[in-house]
């Protein structure tokens, strides 16, 4: 075993790549559907550091590993962000969360209070596992100097990913919540001739606002010549408008509005207009508004929708693009080539990230986080990696500063999320070995059990308080409870149990919000309790 230590303190990279491999391997090992996911790099790092302690790399590494994460949950889920803070359901889910973390954060208390052999810095590590919450736990390890809060963050980890689950399981097969199914999403298409005389004389800009929402009027043809809606002009009777939407029922209505149905699409004097999808993968288009992009271009084409992210997004002139969305658009023919070049159509370009904007924007979160406040009786503050959170949740939501493009491709912003933190968890994992095997050998159950107590409170009063209180519907509050305790294993699962993406926004509202929470809240109870 000494000679085993002696080669990996003297290989460190190769200490921390084995730790990686080895705990994604036991990560993904599943029992009953719970798997530890990228939190078994934790433990490994731990087996890691207590056989070789000097294999460790310097605490910068797994500084970095964070900033990455947590630049990329930012960036990906700013819109979303602030879209809870204003929305009413966004609004109720934010605050049943701070209620169910301050529970949790008073569980802890105490326990710290009142059961012996319980100390506050390991205890602010269980609060950070319960949460399974790496942000708060450097936070912890920030306030106390040393790694000792990793003990009690390991010990409480892998019950913050199994609780929740557990929970949300059992309630699901108990209460048996209605779920409204989730219909699947396809685009539909009416060529409409128009036969109403309201309309005729009007553009259809203006009659925008008439017609049922969820209905895009986007070209219109008369006698074989046709052009986008914005050119077009006025209308009138004859004309054949092509009007889209994923719901028949508003469609139809949209078409008695206009006049009759004549058909799917419609041919022009030129060519046939085709229907086709595009990824947009040029950097010269990135960024750029629709408007724009129209602009550009030599010849007329409707954008008839837009995905993102696995999310389709009703379109407008002033959406911007970015690389890696899919477009769907109507064309001629002869044209798609030209489109093609244009648009770029290179699915290899959502791997690509812009470094420059990168490295201003986490610059920019860095300077925040690191600007001192004085609260009264508390001392002096930063907000340190929340504040690096918040500026990204602020450039995510911007999407596009000047030349700057915040916004990743969606592959990209997952590879440096996930290899972040998994960079973070190896580091402090291999740094923390001695002491958690000491700490355990001492005091485990009582983190073990102190970590499911705590987990616990914040799972139930979250899931309380959105679904007895607020009235929110069981799969939104299930997604509200993952983003709450924070691990992704928990929201996968809920996705899985509901069968409807509402959990993905509900865990988008909340795990940004509750992060920062759990960063301040650790770092003032650590100013009190240990100053």
């Amino acid at each position: 075993m000494t000679a085993i230590a002696d080669f990996l303190a003297a290989q460190p990279l190769l200490a921390l790549f084995i730790t990686i491999a080895l705990g994604y391997g036991l990560g993904s090992v599943s029992i009953k559907g719970f798997s530890l996911g990228s939190g078994a790099v934790l433990f490994v790092g731990l087996a890691v550091g207590a056989i070789a302690p000097k294999s460790a790399l310097p605490n910068t590494v797994g500084a970095l590993g964070l900033l990455l994460f947590l630049y990329g949950v930012g960036i990906a889920y700013g819109a979303h962000f602030f879209k809870g803070l204003t929305s009413r359901e966004g609004i109720r889910a934010n605050i049943a969360s701070v209620i169910g973390v301050l529970l949790a954060l008073l569980t802890m208390l105490l326990a710290v209070q009142f059961i012996p052999g319980v100390a506050l810095p390991e205890a602010m590590g269980a609060f950070a596992g319960a949460g399974t919450s790496t942000s708060a736990l450097q936070a912890a390890m920030a306030v106390t100097g040393d790694s000792i809060p990793a003990t009690g963050y390991s010990v409480a980890y892998p019950l913050g990913v199994a609780v929740p689950i557990l929970i949300l399981g059992l309630y699901n097969a108990w209460f048996k919540p209605k779920v409204a199914p989730q219909e699947r999403i396809s685009l539909q298409m009416y060529a409409v001739r128009v036969e109403n005389n309201y309309v005729v004389g009007k553009t259809l800009s203006e009659i925008t606002n008439w017609l049922p929402q969820g209905v895009d009027a986007s070209t219109v043809s008369r006698d074989g010549q046709t052009h986008s809606a914005e050119v077009h002009g006025e209308l009138a009777l004859g004309d054949v408008v092509l009007i889209t939407g994923v719901d028949s029922s508003i469609l139809q209505e949209a078409e008695k509005m206009l006049g009759v149905r004549v058909g799917d699409t419609f041919r022009r004097s030129h060519g046939e207009l085709d229907y086709l999808r595009l990824f947009v993968s040029n950097p010269k288009v990135a960024g750029k508004t629709i408007r724009e992009v129209k602009q550009m271009l030599k010849f007329e084409t409707s954008i008839l929708h837009l995905r993102r992210n696995d999310e389709d997004i009703t379109t407008n002139l002033d959406l911007r693009l970015e690389i890696g969305d899919q477009i769907g658009l109507l064309a001629a023919i002869e044209n798609i080539r030209d489109l093609r070049r244009v648009f770029g159509d290179s699915v290899r370009a959502g791997g690509e990230l812009g470094f420059a904007s990168i490295g201003v924007g986490a610059a920019l979160g860095l300077a925040v986080g690191a600007i001192p406040f004085y609260i009264p009786g508390l001392g002096r503050f930063t907000f340190g990696f929340a504040g690096l959170l918040v500026v990204a949740l602020f450039l995510g939501m911007r999407r596009r500063t000047g030349g700057f493009v915040w916004a990743m491709p969606i592959q990209a912003n997952l590879a440096i999320r996930n290899f972040g933190l998994t960079l973070f968890l190896a580091q402090v994992g291999m740094s923390s070995g001695q002491t958690f095997v000491n700490t355990v050998t001492q005091n485990g159950l009582i983190y073990l059990l102190l970590g499911a107590l705590i987990v616990a409170v914040l799972t139930i009063s979250v899931l309380i308080m959105t679904v007895y209180v607020f009235k929110i519907p069981f799969d939104l509050a299930a997604g509200v409870v993952s983003g709450a305790t924070g691990n992704p294993a928990i929201l996968a699962f809920t996705s899985r149990t509901v069968g409807t993406d509402k959990p993905d926004i509900g865990y988008a509202m909340i795990f940004p919000s509750m992060t920062i929470l759990k960063i301040i809240v650790v770092q003032v109870v650590g100013a009190i309790g240990l100053g």
